[in-house]
């Protein structure tokens, strides 16, 4: 049986914590950023965690778990 590819974009993306939950980076925060407030940029400097419905399609680009 062949090992199983960890998704390249995804490893860059994501991040797992202590606790087993996965991390990312919040979006909208990399260009065309005069527009928007200063406190909406800030708001998106904060990492957030991938919710529930997303987590098993991370977790198998991640090759985590089988």
């Amino acid at each position: 049986m062949p090992k199983v590819k960890t998704n390249s974009s995804a490893k860059k993306r994501f991040k797992l914590t202590g606790t087993g939950k996965i991390k990312r980076k919040s979006a909208y925060k990399s260009h065309i950023l005069t527009k928007k407030t200063t406190k909406q940029k800030r708001n998106l400097t904060h990492a957030a965690l991938v919710s529930d419905g997303d987590t098993g399609n991370v977790k198998r680009m991640l090759a985590i778990g089988k």
